[in-house]
C-alpha cells in the first residue's frame, strides 16, 4: 500500500494541534495561500515576521494561527494584541480569530474601537480576555485608564501597517509597544511596503524575517477593462457600465467625498440600490452601510479608499474605479477586492486624459499595458434595473439583550415558518440586530416580527431602505 503524502501547501505540514487542523478542515481551509506558506513557518517558530501581501490573500488567518498556537486558554490574561487602522477591519479580524479559535475551549476575543462606549469595553476586559483586537487610539485609552494590562502579552500584530502609517498612527503604535513585554513576538502585515515600514520595523521588531508575495493580480482571476472618458462623460459612463455588465454587487471607488455624494445621488435617482461610505458618516451609520452591503441587500457601494479600508465582501462581482487613484499601489489594493478566494472578478476603470500619468504608473507596477475598450460598446443588457435579492430588517434588540443569531433564525424558521434559504446573514451589535431576508418576503417578515416574539420578548422591526 502506498501512503499519500500531504501537499506541500497543506496545513498538515505545520506544527499545529490536531484540533486546530480539524477545525481548519471544517472551515474549508484545505490548502495554504501563498502568504500563509511564506509567513506561517517562521511565525510558528516564534520569529518576528514582516509580511507583504495583497488584500484577500489570507493574511488574517496567517497571523491568527500563529497567535493562537502559543496561546494558553487556561491563563485568563491578554496574550495577543492585534492593532488595526479602522474599526471595520478590527471587527472582521475579530470574527476570523473567533472562527479559528473554535478548536480551543473558551478563547475570549475582545474588540476595542472608537464609536462605542468605553464602559462596555471596560466591563468585557474586567471579565478577562485572551486576545484584544483594536484601533491604536482606543487601545491607548484603555491602557491609560488601567482597564487593559499587557504584561502577559506574547504576540503583537500590526495589521495593514501601511494604512496605519498613512493615518498618522506611528506615535500611538510606539505608545502601545512600550507597554508590551520586550520578549514578545511581533508580526507586521502590510499590503504595500513604503519606506516607513522599514523604519517601523527597526523600532519595534527583533531580526524580522521578511516575506513578500507579488501584488499583481492574475488576468485569469481579475479581468481589467479601461474606458477613456471626458469629465462630463464620467458619471453617465458609470451608469452604462452597471447596465451593461449588471454585476450583482459593485464597489465603486472615488477619490473624494464630494464625488461619492455626486455618484450616489445620480445612481439613486436612476433607481439603483446604492449606499455611500466616506469619512463624514457617523460610526453607527458606517456600521449599518457595511452590514447591508456585505449581506447582499445593496447592489452598489460608493466609497472613498480610507472608508473602504478593511472591507471584505465574499464574491464581490465588480470593482469600478470612477476616478483613477494617483497611487498605483492603491489601484492594486482596490481591484483586489474582487476575484478573491479563487473566484473570477471584474475591474472596470474610467480615465480622462488628465489621468493618463496615473494610468502609466499603474501599468508600470502591474508590468503590463492597460487594455482599453470603446464606451460605445456599452449597451443595456435585458432584464431591467438589477435589484439586490435581499433586504435588511432592523430589529431593536442587541447583544446586550442576550440575543443570539440562533434565536433570530429560530424565530423566523420554527415560529414564523420561513425556510433557511429565505434568511441570509444575521448581524448583532451593541445597538441592534440586522437580518438579511429574501426581498419578496421582507414586508411579511416585518409584520410577523412586530406581532410575534424573539426569545420570549416582543421586538420592533422595520425595513431599511436606500
Amino acid at each position: 500500500m502506498t501512503l499519500l503524502s500531504a501537499s506541500p501547501n497543506s496545513f498538515d505540514t505545520l506544527a499545529l494541534s490536531p484540533a486546530t487542523l480539524a477545525n481548519l478542515q471544517r472551515l474549508g481551509y484545505l490548502e495554504m495561500t501563498a502568504i500563509q506558506v511564506a509567513s506561517l513557518p517562521p511565525a510558528l517558530q516564534g520569529k518576528d515576521v514582516i509580511a507583504q501581501a495583497k488584500t484577500g490573500s489570507g493574511k488574517t488567518a496567517a497571523f491568527a494561527l500563529a497567535l493562537l498556537a502559543k496561546l494558553d486558554a487556561r491563563v485568563f490574561s491578554v496574550q495577543g494584541l492585534v492593532l488595526c487602522p479602522t474599526r471595520e477591519l478590527a471587527d472582521q479580524v475579530t470574527t476570523e480569530i473567533r472562527r479559528l479559535a473554535r478548536a480551543e475551549d473558551n478563547v475570549k476575543v475582545v474588540t476595542l474601537c472608537g464609536g462605542v462606549p468605553l464602559r462596555g469595553q471596560a466591563a468585557s476586559l474586567e471579565n478577562g480576555a485572551h486576545v484584544v483586537v483594536g484601533t491604536p487610539g482606543r487601545v491607548i485609552d484603555h491602557l491609560e485608564r488601567g482597564n487593559l494590562n499587557l504584561d502577559a502579552l506574547t504576540t503583537l500584530v500590526l495589521d495593514e501597517a501601511d494604512r496605519m502609517l498613512d493615518m498618522g498612527f506611528v506615535d500611538d503604535i510606539a505608545k502601545v509597544a512600550k507597554q508590551c513585554p520586550a520578549n514578545r513576538q511581533t508580526l507586521l502585515f502590510s499590503a504595500t511596503y513604503p519606506d516607513g515600514i522599514a523604519k517601523l520595523a527597526a523600532r519595534f521588531m527583533r531580526d524580522p524575517v521578511t516575506v513578500k508575495v507579488a501584488a499583481q493580480h492574475s488576468s485569469d482571476q481579475i479581468e481589467q477593462r479601461w474606458y477613456e472618458v471626458t469629465e462630463d462623460q464620467r458619471l453617465p459612463t458609470l451608469t452604462r457600465l452597471l447596465e451593461h455588465f449588471r454585476p450583482e454587487s459593485t464597489l465603486a471607488f472615488c477619490n473624494t467625498k464630494a464625488r461619492c455624494r455626486a455618484v450616489s445621488e445620480l445612481l439613486h435617482a436612476q433607481g439603483f440600490s446604492v449606499l455611500e461610505l466616506h469619512g463624514d458618516l457617523e460610526q453607527r451609520d458606517r456600521d449599518q452601510v457595511l452590514i447591508r452591503f456585505v449581506n447582499g441587500s445593496c447592489s452598489v457601494l460608493v466609497a472613498t479608499d480610507v472608508a473602504a479600508r478593511g472591507l471584505d465582501v465574499t464574491n464581490l462581482a465588480a470593482v469600478i474605479n470612477v476616478d483613477v487613484t494617483p497611487d498605483p499601489e492603491i489601484h492594486v489594493h482596490r481591484i483586489g477586492r474582487t476575484g478573491r478566494a479563487g473566484q473570477s472578478g471584474l475591474a472596470l476603470s474610467l480615465a480622462s486624459m488628465d489621468e493618463m500619468g496615473s494610468v502609466g504608473r499603474i501599468e508600470q507596477i502591474q508590468g503590463s499595458p492597460s487594455v482599453w475598450y470603446p464606451v460605445d460598446e456599452l449597451t443595456p443588457t435585458a432584464g431591467g434595473r438589477l435589484l439586490p435579492s435581499k433586504a435588511t430588517v432592523h430589529i431593536n434588540a442587541s447583544r446586550k439583550d442576550k440575543i443570539r443569531p440562533g434565536d433570530v433564525l429560530g424565530a423566523l424558521t420554527a415560529d414564523f415558518g420561513y425556510s433557511r434559504d429565505q434568511v441570509g446573514k444575521i448581524d448583532i451589535n451593541e445597538f441592534a440586530t440586522y437580518v438579511a431576508v429574501d426581498r419578496k418576503i421582507a414586508h411579511d417578515v416585518i409584520a410577523k416580527l412586530n406581532s410575534g416574539k424573539i426569545k420570549g420578548r416582543s421586538v420592533k422591526a422595520r425595513l431599511l431602505k436606500d
